[in-house]
């Protein structure tokens, strides 16, 4: 019988509960620990969640604890990885993999020379939405992917997050806070980037908070709010991709593709489901596909999971460092062609990570569910 993968979460955020709460889904990941610069936060959770609050310090230390998830700001998204890995530990952390690529290319360096694996959300491409469409996709219901747009437009987090500042700070912005989504889901269907070519700016240098908890507070803008680029891919696909803080209402689908055989209308890959549609050739109109894929509810968490499940069974984990230090590449990518008037070639690449098999039980991740150990 498998014994179950302890983890630690270090940072007690706004996002921290999904992850608290989805982790009791699985059988191969138990978080046990949580941390926090502000104790109190980190106690409020430890007894929400019948876990035992620490100090960082203290959860480093802790032996049985094998897997680090790094909830932190994107500022200290590095650091406490490569605290985490100097302890001896697996890390998976809250996007983006890092704010530059030299702190990012630390972050795998250090993993590899002690043996230790990487991992960064958006998980949501392990959800039965985009699950369903890598099915459609390596099936051929599309045929060879052509082209595809992506859109991620609004006004921005200072209407309703209760401490937006840092979105607008170097490492934030709509690029680096939603790109990552986008990016990941997209090279889950179709695999690396070979090149971008981008515009960016922004419509105000400073906004103002009206959310509860950070009402009229100013927050300063250093960051592109608004950038419009095109990717291409290493498969010859062609995707136009607009990531916005700056647009009050749009029409736009999240993401859509389209082949040689049909076009695919992608669902939010900030969620876990759908829909999924579909148009084939010869079809006119839009046709909703059922779902071939479980987890379909708010499942953050499912990357450490499966991590653990990597961990136990010696496979590669799915929410890799390589592809999130991709992902990283790409976003930079698109501010120094925006500011270079050039096409950027992207150095770095990434496998295409597995798809899940279809019909598995809830709380598993492969298709030989190890038994575990209480």
């Amino acid at each position: 019988m498998a014994e179950r993968v302890q983890a630690g979460v270090i940072g007690c955020g706004n996002i921290s509960q999904a992850y608290f709460h989805a982790a009791k889904t699985f059988d191969m990941l138990a978080i046990t620990h949580c941390a926090d610069i502000d104790r109190k936060a980190a106690e409020a959770k430890a007894k929400e969640n019948g876990l035992t609050a620490v100090s960082m310090e203290e959860l480093l230390d802790n032996p049985a604890i094998e897997i680090v998830i790094n909830l932190t700001t994107p500022q200290a998204h590095a650091e406490v990885n490569l605290r985490a890995l100097a302890a001896g530990k697996h890390v998976h952390g809250e996007k983006p993999f890092a704010v530059t690529r030299e702190d990012g290319r630390r972050v795998l360096e250090e993993a590899s020379r002690r043996g230790l694996m990487t991992g960064c959300a958006p998980d949501t491409f392990l959800g039965g939405g985009l699950q369903t469409c890598r099915k459609l996709v390596d099936d051929g219901a599309i045929g060879r992917p052509v082209s595809g747009t992506a859109f991620m437009c609004n006004h921005g987090h200072e209407s309703w997050h209760p401490n937006p500042g840092f979105y607008y700070l170097r490492g934030g912005g709509p690029l680096f806070d939603m790109g990552p989504y986008y990016l990941t889901a997209l090279i889950h269907l179709l695999g690396p980037v070979k090149r971008v070519a981008a515009i960016g700016g922004r419509a105000l240098d400073e906004r103002v908070a009206t959310s509860e908890g950070a009402r009229g507070r100013t927050l300063p803008v250093e960051v592109n709010t608004h950038t419009a680029g095109v990717l291409e891919f290493h498969n010859g696909a062609i995707i136009t991709m607009i990531m916005s803080f700056d647009i009050w209402k749009h029409s736009h689908q999240p993401i859509e593709l389209h082949g040689t055989a049909g076009s695919l209308g992608v669902p939010d890959p900030n969620t876990f489901g759908g829909p999924v549609r579909l148009c084939g050739e010869g079809e006119t109109e839009w046709r909703d596909v059922p779902l071939t894929h479980g987890y379909t509810e708010n499942m953050r968490s499912i990357g450490a999971a499966d991590m653990a499940c990597a961990i136990r069974s010696g496979r590669a984990n799915r929410c890799s460092g390589n592809m999130a230090y991709h992902v990283l590449d790409i976003m930079h990518a698109f501010d120094e062609s925006s500011s270079s008037g050039r096409h950027i070639t992207i150095e770095s690449t990434c496998e295409q990570p597995a798809p899940l098999p279809a019909g598995l039980e809830e709380g598993q991740l492969d298709e030989e569910g190890k038994k575990v150990a209480g």
